[in-house]
């Protein structure tokens, strides 16, 4: 049977749709119903049902995509044992990190590696945490940079392998001139007759700030929904709103906006995640070693205790 089929068939157990796995293997949603049919035929059985614009698999296709798994996971693993002997730092590794790291860490740790390992090209892509978990299981990426807030314990996968990087502590962000601006940390329902201004770059994000602010116990008044953090905070600047924020993504920035820690503290852990066993691939051990540097550099102490 042909890998990319299984892969295909893979994919949509875990997708529900062929537009869904179309979209995550860079592919026409016709070539992947193309692949299930030829999957399909060469096993002789029907590997899937369709339910409206979805698509249920039949107990032979969950067989079958269990079997997947544990192919397609020899065949990693067969290739890390390669790397592995070979002993080169070598060939292209893809990140995928959300954007804070992206502009911090991922800079620096691609630097590292250019200067150490000459040979060894890494590809970011910038991909929000759940985003890029789901691009490392369909081998899109193999490193992805992940957390423990926007990241659903219940996602956690034997296949997936974790390094933890370092702690990002969570502030409140506020035009210069604010009356807050010079407090030692916020709580957060001092915030709440203010106007907010939310990234909803991320879904996961934007609910982790608005179910805080519930805890403490006011439904936020939103002014504006933004793709993006330079508008979230082109906002504070012009005083039209507040917003929180992770430590990362305020440390390159310079401009006219007051960080103050939030209290209670919130912070989130960010790991390095890879498929299983690939922390053995000396080009993958690589790029882990560059992150792991990095943030030595730009996070003093595992931590993100001030600006």
């Amino acid at each position: 049977m042909d890998i990319s089929r299984l892969r295909a068939l893979r994919e949509l157990a875990k997708r529900k749709t062929m537009a869904a796995v179309a979209d995550a293997l860079f592919v026409s949603a016709s070539a992947v119903s193309q692949q299930i049919s030829q999957l399909e035929d060469e096993a002789g059985v029907p590997l899937i049902s369709r339910r409206g614009r979805g698509v249920r698999l039949t107990e032979a296709g969950e067989r079958l995509v269990a079997h997947a798994e544990r192919i397609i996971g020899i065949l990693e693993e067969a290739k890390t044992d390669l790397a592995e002997l070979k002993k080169i730092v070598a060939g292209e590794v893809r990140l995928a990190a959300f954007p804070s790291i992206a502009s911090t860490l991922a800079p620096a740790a691609m630097q590292e590696v250019e200067t150490a390992h000459p040979r060894l090209r890494v590809v970011l892509n910038v991909m929000e945490p759940m985003e890029g978990l789901a691009a490392l299981r369909a081998w899109q990426t193999d490193v992805a940079i992940v957390d423990d807030l926007t990241v659903d314990p219940s996602s956690a996968d034997r296949n997936v392998e974790k390094t933890y990087l370092c702690d990002d502590r969570l502030y409140a962000i506020l035009p210069a001139g604010h009356s807050l601006a010079g407090r030692d940390s916020v709580h957060l329902n001092e915030l709440a007759d203010a106007k907010w201004a939310l990234d909803v770059a991320s879904n996961k994000y934007s609910e982790v700030i608005m179910a805080a602010c519930h805890h403490a116990g006011f439904e936020p008044v939103v002014n504006a929904y933004c793709n993006g953090f330079e508008v979230v905070v082109a906002l504070i600047e012009a005083g039209c709103s507040v917003s929180v924020m992770p430590g990362l993504r305020l440390k390159s920035y310079r401009g006219e906006v007051v960080s103050v820690p939030v209290v209670p503290e919130i912070r989130r852990q960010i790991f390095a995640a890879v498929r299983a066993g690939e922390t053995r691939n000396p080009s993958i051990a690589a790029v882990l070693h560059a992150l792991g540097t990095a943030v030595e550099l730009q996070v003093p102490a595992h931590t993100m205790s001030s600006l």
